[in-house]
C-alpha cells in the first residue's frame, strides 16, 4: 500500500538531507586537511588518505548495498546505514590518531554508499512513475549541492569553532533521518529476494575501487605514472572477469540484462557523461578562484552558489519539463544547456568579472539539472521494483566515476597547456621545474625572483589552460547530447509492481 502524498515527500526530505551530509563529506575535508596535519600529526601520505579512504570505501559499496538493499530490506539497510553513518562522524572527531581517523572514514564512505543506493531504490518504489522524476530531481541536488558547499561550510566551522564539529554535524542529521526514515518510509524488498553471489561482489569491488584508485593517482600525477596505469589495468581486467562471470553465474550480482533496455542503458551513459561535464566547473573553477584571484576556499565555494542555484532550478523543474516535451528533448535540451554554458567558460581571462563567471556557471547548474535528472528517471524507469536496489547501485556505481574521471582527464589537459604555455626562459633548471610543477609553485618563483614577466606569464598559461581543459568538456557534452537524440527512446515503460511492507 502506497504512503500518503505529504508522508512520501516528507521521507523524501528526510532521505535528501541524509544524503546531503554524505555528498558532503566528499569536499568538506578540503580545507580541514591542514588543520588536521596538526591536529593528528599526520603525514602528507595519511592526509591524501583521509579523502581517497572515503571515496574507495563509498565506490567499493555500491553494488554490494544494492544487493543486500534488495535481498533483506531497502528501509531496514537504510536505517543501519544511518547508525553507521552517526557513529563514522563520531569516530571521525574523536580519532586519536591518523590510523583511527582514516577506520572511522571508511566507515562513512561503506554507510555513504548504502545510503546513496538504497535512496535512490526507495524513490523507485515510493514514487509512481508521474511523480518520480520529480522525487528525483531532488535527490539529484542532494547530491550535488554538498559538493561546492562543503568548503564554505568547513571553511565558517574551523574560522569560529573547533574542528570536529565537521563530522559532529552529521549526528543531528542521522538522527532525524532514522526518526523520519523508521516512520514515514515503507519497507521494500525484492519478491523473488536474489542470492548471495559472493565472488561477483568480490570481483566488483575489487575491479571499482582499483580502477578509481589508478584515476585518482593519474590526477595527482599524471596518467604516465605506474602509479596510476597499473591499478587502472587491474582494475580494468578485474572488471572484465566480472562481467564474465556475470554471464554464467547462477546468482546474479548484477542482471546483465538490464542493458538490453535502451532507456537504462542510454540513460546511464548520458547521466555518467553529464556527471562528468557538471563536475568539470566544480573542479576548474575553485582553481581559477585561488589561483587568479587569490580567494581561500570558502571564497572560492561562495562564487560556485550561481551553478548550485541552476542545478537545484533545473533538478526541480525537470519533472515538468519533460511531462511537456518528452525525456529525449528534456535530456538534449539540458545539456544543450550544459554545453553553452561550458563553451562561454571556455573564454575565461585573468580579468573575468564575477558577473560575468556567475551568468555561465549558472547556466550550466542549470542544463547539467535537467540532463542529469531526466537521464537518471529515464534509466530507473526500466527497473522492476525487484531489482530496483542493484539497478540504482550500477546506476551510482558508474556515475560516480564521472567526478574522478572528470578531475584526472582535465586536469591533464590543464597541467599540459600551463606547462607548454608558461615562459621559463632565462631561469634555472631548478626553477623552471619548479614554476611548471603548478601555479602556486610557479607565483612562488615569480615573487621570490621579483618577475612581473614570470608571474603574468604563470597566470596567463594557467589561464589558458583552464579554457583547454572546459572545450574538453563542451566535447563531452556534445557527445552528451548526440547520445539523447539519437540512442535514448522517446517514451518509457511502466515499472512493475513490488513488495511493500508497512
Amino acid at each position: 500500500m502506497r504512503e500518503p502524498r505529504s508522508a512520501r515527500w516528507l521521507a523524501l526530505g528526510a532521505i535528501s538531507l541524509a544524503i546531503f551530509a554524505v555528498t558532503l563529506d566528499l569536499t568538506v575535508l578540503t580545507v580541514a586537511l591542514p588543520t588536521l596535519a596538526t591536529a593528528l600529526r599526520a603525514t602528507e601520505s595519511q592526509l591524501q588518505w583521509f579523502v581517497t579512504a572515503y571515496t574507495l570505501a563509498l565506490v567499493a559499496a555500491m553494488l554490494p548495498s544494492g544487493l543486500i538493499g534488495d535481498r533483506y530490506g531497502r528501509k531496514r539497510l537504510m536505517l543501519g546505514a544511518l547508525v553507521v553513518f552517526g557513529l563514522g562522524s563520531l569516530g571521525c572527531a574523536l580519532a586519536p590518531s591518523p590510523e583511527a581517523f582514516i577506520a572511522a572514514r571508511v566507515a562513512l564512505g561503506l554507510a555513504g554508499a548504502a545510503l546513496i543506493v538504497v535512496a535512490l531504490s526507495v524513490l523507485t518504489v515510493l514514487f509512481d512513475e508521474e511523480e518520480r522524476p520529480r522525487a528525483i530531481g531532488i535527490w539529484g541536488a542532494a547530491n550535488f549541492i554538498g559538493l561546492p558547499l562543503g568548503p564554505i561550510l568547513g571553511g565558517w566551522l574551523l574560522t569560529n569553532i573547533w574542528w570536529g564539529w565537521i563530522f559532529l554535524m552529521n549526528i543531528p542529521v542521522a538522527i532525524l533521518a532514522l526518526v523520519a526514515v523508521s516512520r514515514l518510509v515503507p519497507e521494500s524488498r525484492s519478491a523473488d529476494a536474489p542470492g548471495l553471489d559472493l565472488l561477483g561482489v568480490l570481483l566488483s569491488s575489487i575491479g571499482l575501487v582499483a580502477l578509481m584508485y589508478g584515476v585518482v593517482e593519474a590526477g595527482d600525477h599524471g596518467w604516465r605514472s605506474g602509479d596510476a596505469v597499473l591499478p587502472a589495468i587491474v582494475g580494468l581486467v578485474v572488471l572484465g572477469l566480472f562481467v564474465a562471470w556475470e554471464r554464467r553465474a547462477k546468482e546474479l550480482l548484477v542482471d546483465l540484462a538490464l542493458f538490453g533496455s535502451p532507456s537504462f542503458t542510454w540513460g546511464v551513459v548520458c547521466t555518467a557523461i553529464g556527471v562528468f561535464g557538471l563536475f568539470g566547473v566544480l573542479f576548474l573553477l575553485p582553481q581559477y578562484f585561488q589561483a587568479i584571484e587569490g580567494l581561500d576556499p570558502q571564497g572560492s565555494g561562495v562564487r560556485l552558489l550561481p551553478a548550485v542555484f541552476g542545478l537545484v532550478v533545473g533538478a526541480v523543474l525537470a519533472d515538468r519539463l519533460a511531462a511537456r516535451v518528452g525525456m529525449k528533448a528534456t535530456v538534449a535540451g539540458g545539456f544543450a544547456l550544459l554545453t553553452v554554458g561550458t563553451l562561454v567558460g571556455s573564454t575565461l581571462t585573468t580579468d573575468s568579472g564575477d558577473g560575468f563567471i556567475a551568468g555561465w556557471t549558472f547556466v550550466v547548474g542549470a542544463g547539467g539539472g535537467l540532463g542529469f535528472a531526466t537521464a537518471a528517471s529515464a534509466a530507473l524507469a526500466e527497473l522492476s521494483a525487484d531489482r530496483a536496489g542493484v539497478g540504482s547501485a550500477l546506476l551510482q556505481a558508474i556515475v560516480k566515476l564521472g567526478p574522478a574521471f572528470g578531475a584526472s582527464i582535465l586536469g591533464s589537459v590543464l597541467n599540459s597547456t600551463y606547462q607548454a604555455r608558461v615562459d621559463v626562459a632565462g631561469l634555472s633548471g631548478a626553477a623552471a621545474e619548479t614554476v611548471r610543477s603548478s601555479v602556486f609553485a610557479g607565483f612562488e618563483v615569480a615573487q621570490q625572483l621579483g618577475s612581473a614577466g614570470l608571474l603574468d606569464s604563470v597566470r596567463t598559461a594557467f589561464v589558458a589552460g583552464i579554457d583547454d581543459a572546459a572545450r574538453v568538456g563542451v566535447v563531452v557534452s556534445v557527445v552528451a547530447i548526440a547520445v539523447a537524440v539519437l540512442l535514448l527512446p522517446a517514451r518509457r515503460r511502466a515499472p512493475e509492481a513490488t513488495t511493500m511492507t508497512a
